[in-house]
């Protein structure tokens, strides 16, 4: 199928909306321009967001800023212990006056769904999201419902803090496009907040998206062009995550032996990531380009992204903890060693 290409204007229009929504979400959120650009990336691509930071860097003000400059429908989960998959999903009420049951919908019928501290909530919960994450449907009783559309989870944990928290299965990290990692600001951006003191969250922001505006972005995400060598490259990255596959690939396959030769990474890796994780990198390569005004993908688009996107794909060894490894560190080992086309 051949793609129709994107017109200067349209580039235009979406590279200038991306630049109003920066600039709105910095009235109440100072620095952190990696964390706004991933959620904005997320929004464009249609994907839920991980950020993973400790308390107090601005994650749920940046996820409220963000849903308070697209206008669309907000909710927040706060995950406890004792939270019931009723709580986030909704349950059948009986009413004794009609003498039959109705249904009370929860929280998760949203278009913006902060899970904050998704993991401090138990199995049964993290399952119950799992389905709206994946399906954008609800199951209660024995009626499935459809979430409203667009629908976005955006969830929050604390990396440090694990008395009472629930680790979260692989199948639900997995259908997070992007997981970021949220930084200590830096010192003047710092200054600029404690100047401000509590007002700077209370900004008021003007509305700059809609759900027309994101419809039209992500048409023009599909027509970004992604020549045969980038998806080459992309598959290739993830590929290479997955020891079975590389121990048993051709020798004459130059890009697995500079990575096989060239360190000893792949002992620190069990399972890697799974074709969604190419279809994630593209994507996001995608949008990366649109953020550059550009209706083709570079290089250094998918490098640029790579992070977010494999870091909670790739399930680690023992080894890896006991050398102190981390996911971040075996990315850019394998970013360094891949030939770039």
């Amino acid at each position: 199928m051949v793609l129709k290409a994107i017109d200067q204007e349209s580039l235009d229009w979406c590279t200038d909306l991306i630049s109003k929504c920066r600039l709105e979400v910095s009235k109440r959120v100072v620095g952190q321009v990696p964390v706004v650009d991933g959620i904005i990336t997320a929004l464009i691509c249609g994907g839920h967001v991980l950020l993973e930071g400790v308390p107090g860097l601005a994650k749920t003000l940046a996820i409220k800023t963000v849903s308070d400059i697209s206008g669309l429908d907000y909710k927040r989960i706060q995950f406890t212990p004792d939270l019931l998959p009723a709580d986030v999903s909704g349950t059948l009420i009986y009413e004794q006056g009609k003498g039959s049951f109705s249904v009370r919908k929860g929280p998760v019928f949203t278009n913006f769904l902060l899970a904050d501290e998704i993991n401090r909530a138990p199995a049964k919960v993290q399952s119950a999201l799992l389905e709206a994450m994946a399906e954008h449907q609800v199951t209660i009783g024995d009626t499935t419902y459809p979430l409203p559309e667009p629908f976005f989870v955006l969830a929050t944990q604390n990396p440090i803090e694990q008395e009472g928290t629930y680790n979260l299965p692989e199948a639900e990290l997995d259908r997070f496009l992007l997981k970021i990692t949220v930084p200590y600001p830096e010192p003047r951006e710092e200054m600029e907040i404690v100047k401000a003191g509590g007002s700077i969250e209370h900004q008021k922001v003007n509305q700059i998206l809609s759900a027309a505006d994101l419809k039209r972005c992500r048409e023009l995400l599909n027509q970004v062009n992604l020549d045969n060598k980038i998806v080459e490259y992309i598959v290739s990255l993830v590929n290479v995550t997955r020891p079975s596959k590389v121990q048993k690939n051709d020798k004459k396959n130059m890009a697995h032996n500079s990575i096989n030769h060239g360190s000893d990474i792949l002992r620190y890796i069990s399972f890697g990531a799974s074709p969604r994780g190419s279809l994630a990198l593209a994507q996001c390569a995608k949008a990366t380009a649109l953020f550059a005004g550009r209706s083709f993908v570079l290089p250094e688009d998918v490098k640029k992204v790579v992070p977010m996107v494999l870091r909670h794909r790739l399930v680690l060894s023992y080894e890896a903890a006991a050398d102190g490894v981390t996911t971040d560190s075996l990315i850019q080992k394998i970013l360094d060693l891949m030939p770039v086309p």
